[in-house]
């Protein structure tokens, strides 16, 4: 178990996914935990996170001095590294040259950190302060042309400090380093696997659950599929999915998923069609905050209605993952910003009155879908891209209707049907388009018309918190914008999404 303190790095998360893929666990906790907390979680080493604070600043995140009396390993990367320094009795300074992306690494002995790594590589450097002066013990291990103290360490205490940041695909030995700290420094075991995940998550569901019953709202995407495999192998029929079809899905996808849940994984689920109820209050509401608010309202009400008819339920059940805990962790009293809220985390009516039960919520998205591997849950659903909790009505800009409902249905089906074919669906993090409210004038058969424009997005990502847009080739653009405007009455015309997040969004709504 690694321990890692967010100061408020952007890469925060990104140091949590390099520990796991090297089979360790790791938690990401704010500096505010204390050390006794620290102790009860017994880890066999500590990161400190960068962070955007000067370490002088009036409010620059801080943490217990006393980690450093735990005697366990401690790496310090960017800012952590500076407040430990400052904290152990060095100084930092603001740098006379300010360092930012690729810097020459020059390695004094290949040992500690840096064992197996070549006296000269690439690092990937983000700092405006630097250290002036290290404290009793520590030594210089690495330097750039711009910074003298690069890296150092006390040896003997084991702590280890990076002004640069190992984590990112920009420092090519960085995993190198961090494997070091994990098994040659910290003693760790590989032993975080989803097997052993599926082993642990299924007994502590038994032990908090007992005979008791538990419902879950199903919305047919991988987190929830997920977490309603892995509890029904813990409790059986003591679950109860409800799928609440709120007529904003892709065309057919109702159908598709009582197929797969109701006949091929053999859960107990019950199918509730509402889409007119959510159609009638959608009806000339274009702001996007309030169609969310009015279909959050919706959902919720109609899922009270079912769960009070399943008798004996005490537990509600939640795909929630690590990064919503995390960021709605950092919005109460972490230092890392926040874009939005997550509907998983503190949405729970206090009139339901049921507990909460979310088994996968340390966990990133990439290992809910190794997960779901080890669970046996088909590939369709454990590659099924990202899908918005309002559905397709934040993917229509302006006033929700059946009939524009009904046009970007179509038009989705025909992107996603031409996605797969090219064999690009899994290289993608999301695919989808978007019905503006603007018209264009075109010509169809000789004549004048003047229809709707749709725009396509597509991106390339890891885990959603950065995303890149997706370089997608002519031909396959042209083909789904000529299916689309043939096939789909009501449009003529399709433009292509090139942004890319930040500083756009994914969704446009």
């Amino acid at each position: 178990m690694i321990l890692i303190i967010d100061f408020g790095s952007q890469f925060n998360q990104l140091i949590a996914r390099r520990v796991r893929e090297s089979h360790v666990y790791c938690q990401i906790v704010p500096p505010s935990i204390n050390i006794k907390t620290i102790k009860s979680l017994n880890p066999e080493g500590i990161i400190l996170s960068g962070g955007p604070s000067s370490i002088y600043g009036k409010n620059s995140p801080k943490i217990d001095r006393k980690i450093f009396d735990l005697k366990i390993p401690v790496l310090g990367i960017c800012y952590g590294m500076q407040f430990m320094i400052h904290i152990l009795g060095g100084s930092v300074k603001k740098a006379q040259k300010r360092e930012y992306g690729f810097a020459e690494l020059k390695i004094k002995k290949q040992e500690g950190l840096f064992k197996s790594v070549d006296k000269k590589t690439a690092c990937w450097m983000s700092h405006g302060d630097s250290i002036e002066k290290l404290p009793k013990g520590f030594t210089i291990t690495a330097s750039t042309k711009n910074t003298s103290i690069a890296a150092t360490n006390n040896k003997t205490k084991r702590f280890y400090g990076l002004q640069f940041h190992p984590e990112v695909h920009h420092t090519p030995k960085g995993k190198n380093m961090l494997h070091n700290f994990l098994f040659d420094i910290c003693g760790c075991k590989r032993t975080w696997t989803m097997k052993n995940f599926v082993k642990n998550a299924v007994s502590e569901i038994q032990k908090t659950v007992g005979i008791k019953k538990v419902i879950l709202g199903l919305s047919g995407g991988v987190d929830s599929s997920v977490t309603a495999l892995l509890i029904h192998q813990a409790i059986g029929k003591n679950l109860t999915c409800i799928f609440v079809d709120n007529g904003l899905l892709r065309k057919n996808e109702a159908e598709k998923l009582r197929k797969t849940f109701g006949q091929h994984l053999k859960i107990k689920i019950r199918f509730v069609k509402a889409g007119g109820k959510f159609l009638k209050a959608l009806a000339k509401i274009s702001d996007p905050e309030k169609k969310r608010k009015i279909i959050g309202k919706i959902f919720m009400d109609v899922f009270e209605t079912e769960a009070k008819k399943i008798k004996g339920a005490e537990f509600l059940a939640q795909g929630t993952l690590y990064p919503d805990i995390i960021e709605s962790q950092s919005a109460f009293g972490g230092p890392t910003s926040i874009i939005k809220s997550h509907h998983n985390v503190g949405g729970l009516p206090a009139k339901m009155k049921l507990k909460l039960v979310e088994p996968l919520k340390y966990l990133f998205k990439d290992e809910v879908r190794q997960l779901g591997k080890t669970l046996k849950l088909n590939d369709e659903m454990i590659w099924r891209q990202p899908f918005p909790g309002p559905g397709l009505a934040i993917r229509i800009i302006g006033e929700v209707t059946r009939k524009r409902l009904t046009i970007l249905k179509e038009v989705d089906a025909i992107l996603l049907d031409e996605i797969r074919a090219a064999g690009y669906y899994r290289k993608l993090w999301q695919s989808f388009a978007v019905l503006l409210p603007l018209k264009s004038v075109g010509i169809m058969g000789d004549q004048r018309t003047y229809e709707n424009i749709v725009a396509i997005r597509a991106v390339t990502s890891k885990d959603a918190m950065t995303a890149d847009w997706a370089r997608l080739p002519h031909k396959l653009l042209g083909k789904f914008s000529n299916r689309i405007i043939n096939e789909v009455h009501g449009v003529n015309r399709v433009v292509y999404d090139i942004s890319s997040k930040p500083p756009s969004t994914i969704e446009w709504e």
